[in-house]
């Protein structure tokens, strides 16, 4: 509980970070919104003893005091602007209600631990600003050392360029009208059998199905971590190399979602794949049982449903699900897009491919893997939400267990586990085409 103490945030903020850590920060809101004492200086972190803001509306500067200098990173996010700052893992000892009240182009800030060894501040801004400098000064002067940010006002047109391309929010105003676009869909659902044309694609000709590759987590976002082995960087390395496999048909039009330790919101990664017109999106993850519950072992391939199919796949979906509150997203604004669009033809046509894909996929990977003994799952992923991309996450195996943690390790089951997937793809595209050509 010392992490509850251990700072003092806006109450939405400490809600988010209480349901991101991996163990409890808070028992009640209540507890985390009100008034707590400052707890004792810890000498193994880093301290931050006060915060100021200065400047006007062209130009403001945050200033953060510290007592030992730390590595800083920051990056910007749209709708609603903001902007992120990393940190290792700071005691902050902030006076109560500090961030609350903004200056110039920064309308609140607030902090907090978000995973172990790590911290973030967030600012909300008040309209669109690059970032013209983040650094972190030595103590001179009788000053201690400081974090500094310095923020420029510039127009949404420069704001979008400066984001990752992720991360840019151009093809929304294409997603906010999917509900035309799912009506259009319901009235001719083999529709979702043909090739799709990517949104971004640099050839107008380019016809080819659109395959998005998740590699789960990210950034400040670890996943699930086991005697030094981090998720994150175990599925980025899987999702790259079925990327270069994949590629090599030339059949297909492969994007990922991330391509480096970055962090993307669960809802952006499903724009994502929906800008992109994707015909079929792959989350890649893996699992990890607490040491208290015992061990599992195998691969698990998971579809999109209102109800668990049973309690480890519920446990499953609410871990991944939260992951969005380590990025300072507000769980709460769940896009009215999905919610409309869920109960329609389209959703269900989509998730009748998800679960044929699933199941093809199931069938390689047994071949070249151990499954685990419940392999097909679902449960109310929200990566998997998109109304109109067949969809599947697949768990490649339990760090928590030796055996899988020496496979997700090694080069060689990668390249046969990535080959059965690879080969899952063309059987599930060979599939629906000869389906829509029959015309049933």
């Amino acid at each position: 509980m010392a992490g509850r103490a251990n700072h003092h945030v806006l109450p939405g903020f400490a809600l988010l970070c209480a349901a991101a850590c991996l163990w409890p920060i808070a028992s009640k809101v209540s507890a985390v919104e009100s008034q707590t004492p400052k707890p004792a200086v810890s000498t193994r972190f880093p301290v931050a003893s006060g915060a100021r803001l200065a400047g006007d509306d062209k130009q403001t500067r945050f200033i953060l005091d510290l007592d030992k200098p730390i590595p800083v990173h920051a990056f910007p996010l749209a709708d609603p602007y903001r902007v992120v700052v990393d940190i290792p893992q700071v005691t902050f000892q902030l006076p109560p209600g500090i961030g609350t009240a903004g200056r110039g182009l920064i309308k609140a800030f607030r902090y907090g631990l978000v995973m172990p060894g790590g911290s973030r501040m967030v600012f909300d801004l008040a309209g669109p600003a690059k970032i013209s400098n983040v650094s972190v000064l030595e103590a001179a002067n009788g000053q201690p050392p400081r974090l500094v940010l310095d923020l420029e006002e510039v127009d949404r047109t420069t704001f979008v360029q400066l984001l990752a391309p992720e991360s840019r929010p151009e093809l929304r105003p294409a997603i906010a009208a999917s509900h035309e676009t799912a009506l259009a869909v319901s009235t001719a659902p083999a529709k979702l059998d043909e090739p799709s044309t990517p949104a971004s694609s640099s050839s107008p000709a380019d016809t080819r199905p659109v395959i998005v590759i998740d590699a789960g987590h990210g950034g400040p976002d670890n996943g699930t971590q086991w005697d030094g082995a981090s998720e994150k960087t175990i599925v980025l390395a899987f999702a790259q190399t079925l990327r270069e496999r994949i590629e090599k048909s030339g059949k297909y039009n492969v994007v990922m979602t991330r391509t480096d330790d970055t962090f993307i919101p669960l809802d952006d990664r499903v724009k994502f794949a929906r800008s992109h017109s994707a015909a079929l999106f792959v989350s890649i993850h893996a699992d990890a049982l607490p040491r208290k519950e015992g061990d599992a072992q195998g691969a698990s391939i998971y579809t999109l449903s209102d109800r668990a199919s049973d309690a480890e796949a519920e446990r499953l979906a609410e871990a991944e699900n939260k992951a969005d509150a380590i990025g300072g997203v507000n769980l709460t604004e769940e896009p009215t897009e999905v919610a409309d669009i869920l109960i329609d033809l389209a959703q269900r046509e989509t998730r009748t491919f998800s679960n044929r894909f699933a199941r093809i996929l199931m069938g390689e990977m047994k071949t070249v893997t151990r499954m685990h003994k419940n392999p097909l799952k679902s449960a109310g992923f929200r990566v998997l939400k998109a109304p109109d991309v067949p969809s599947v996450l697949v768990e490649l195996g339990y760090v928590s267990n030796k055996d899988d943690l020496g496979h997700l390790q090694s080069d060689n089951w990668r390249s046969k586990t990535v080959g059965s997937v690879a080969h899952a793809i063309d059987m599930f595209f060979a599939k629906r085409l000869a389906t829509a050509g029959n015309g049933n």
